[in-house]
């Protein structure tokens, strides 16, 4: 009769836990129900991967001191000390293995991973979903009592899994080919746009993508659904074919998104950094962090100079349009060498007309297989900002905005000594009839309109989030739209010569206006330039969904 009731415990365990991995993309969570049912099954090892063990724990929970079984940053461990501090849980691989903490952390999605990284078979892991916080709020027991210590476990480590580990080359790489691979930044906002650093540097790798662990759990301390996290994906534009790498400060924080994106969603290729920024910026190439997700769409005169000077036109290296939106008295008094005149009006008044407005690019020598720096003089003006998102939408490969300003006796003076200096000679537009000659020959523009960029209708259909709407003027605008509207004037984001504000700045002014990550931004204004330098602002933050409502 024991015997029977003893089989009867382990079929029912086993098949509770089946049950609970046949929820197709949660098939490494169990609920609380499922916990409590099966605490005392003999075949159930429960793992407590939080640092708050002495204060509180589920009865029979082995204390796991996560630094001390799980390689972080740039320090490893031979596979002899993993082996038996792993044995030392009970760590057997006939047993299932439920990891908890304290709730909506990552020392249990980085456990997991530890284990199956030293090659723990994954079919036999699951995670607490909300941690002992949400076993609490469910009203169940917690104890002080300490756990005795396991029968050491049979557990061996043989080798490590690098299939689902991202090395620093890797990362280097990744960054380097977006087509192919996203980075993934599991930090907040706060190091991601450089306000709190965490070594020496501040800011995230290289067009990473921000996907802090903590926008992977409900209030409650659970998992977002799968659904919930792939239009997270979507949002960010992660796709099915692409090799994601996700890292943080020191191979933590990053667990999160790693466990979420492979084992809920159910993304094919994740790997985790176990270095991330710790050996990112240890690398002896002195490896680069940026603060801005884009920070190539600010060009100085440094850069203008070197890829848009006389040298590297004579020999055809420069691929590079200079679309001066001044007013023709200003250009002839005095414009970057190479620039063309598109006065502001030249977009404003056909915002609505790509056909026209792309022959008279054409026409002007702008090439829509070059990237276009737009120079107002003043940095992020509204009419270099209008002229962005036009020649944005109209599908030009690159748009930048030239953010030194004309103004400056400094930036004068500097151009001149550099042999670039403001000049009142009209760029030709034409063939040149010698090599030096300050010539742009004018091309066919094949307008490539690019949709979303703008939208007439606030009430168009929108993307995977609710519309805000973003009023960037001064004062609201007169015209009212039916949603959620957020006053932030585009001032705000600016220093007064017209560059934009640090990223710790402009997030501290967005955050604190209320913008959200999640959600498709309009950009509004009774001035279309106003809206269009905040969707720029935003752009450059690296906010995915972004549109300027023209009427």
């Amino acid at each position: 009769m024991n015997l029977m009731r003893a089989f009867l415990v382990v079929f029912a365990t086993l098949f509770a836990f089946d049950t609970a991995a046949a929820d197709a993309g949660r098939a490494n969570l169990v609920d609380t129900a499922w916990l409590k049912a099966n605490l005392e099954s003999p075949d159930i090892l429960v793992l407590d991967a939080s640092p708050m063990h002495a204060k509180g724990h589920i009865a029979g929970a082995v204390p796991v001191n996560l630094f001390a079984v799980a390689t972080f940053g740039v320090r490893d461990v031979t596979l002899q000390d993993v082996e038996r501090a792993y044995q030392a849980l009970g760590l057997d691989p006939r047993k299932r293995v439920v990891i908890y903490d304290e709730g909506g952390s990552w020392f249990a999605p980085r456990l997991f991973f530890s284990l199956t990284y030293y090659g723990f078979p994954v079919e036999k892991l699951a995670i607490l979903d909300g941690g002992l916080a949400k076993w609490q709020a469910d009203g169940l027991p917690v104890t002080k009592e300490p756990t005795p210590a396991p029968k050491p476990g049979s557990f061996h480590v043989t080798k490590e899994n690098e299939q689902i580990r991202t090395r620093v080359s890797e990362m280097l790489a990744a960054s380097g080919d977006r087509g192919r691979n996203v980075l993934v930044d599991a930090l907040g906002p706060e190091y991601h746009y450089g306000a709190t650093a965490f070594f020496n540097k501040s800011g995230h790798i290289p067009n990473s993508v921000l996907l802090p662990a903590e926008d992977f759990y409900n209030a409650d301390k659970t998992f977002k659904s799968p659904e919930e996290i792939r239009r997270m994906l979507d949002y960010v534009s992660i796709r099915p074919d692409q090799e994601v790498h996700s890292y943080c400060g020191g191979g933590g924080a990053a667990s999160v998104p790693y466990f979420a994106l492979k084992y809920l969603a159910g993304h094919p290729n994740v790997k985790l950094s176990i270095e991330s920024e710790m050996g990112w910026l240890q690398d002896d190439r002195d490896l680069p962090l940026w603060t801005y997700a884009a920070p190539a769409m600010m060009r100085d005169i440094d850069w203008l100079q070197s890829w848009g000077g006389r040298m590297m036109r004579m020999y055809g290296v420069s691929k590079l349009s200079v679309v001066d939106v001044r007013t023709p008295e200003a250009y002839s008094q005095g414009h970057v060498p190479f620039a063309v005149s598109l006065p502001a009006e030249t977009f404003r008044g056909n915002a609505k007309d790509m056909r026209k407005l792309a022959e008279m690019l054409g026409a002007s020598g702008v090439n829509p297989a070059d990237e276009a720096v737009v120079v107002s003089g003043g940095g992020v003006t509204k009419d270099a900002a209008l002229a962005y998102v036009v020649l944005e939408k109209l599908g030009q490969k690159k748009v930048s905005i030239f953010t030194d300003s004309l103004d400056s006796p400094d930036l004068l003076d500097k151009m001149a000594r550099a042999g670039f200096g403001v000049t009142k000679e009209a760029t030709v537009v034409g063939a040149p009839k010698k090599p030096t000659d300050m010539a742009v020959r004018p091309v066919a523009y094949t307008a490539s309109v690019r949709e979303g960029v703008t939208i007439a209708d606030a009430k168009s259909a929108g993307g995977a989030y609710a519309k805000v709407f973003i009023a960037s003027g001064a004062a609201m605008p007169t015209r009212a739209v039916d949603g959620k509207v957020i006053h932030v004037p585009y001032t705000e984001l600016l220093k007064p010569d017209g560059t934009p504000k640090s990223a710790k700045d402009i997030w501290a002014v967005l955050s604190k206006a209320g913008v959200p990550r999640y959600a498709e931004l309009v950009t509004f204004s009774d001035d279309p330039g106003e809206a269009a330098a905040n969707y720029y602002i935003l752009k450059l933050m690296g906010y995915p969904d972004i549109r300027v409502l023209l009427s």
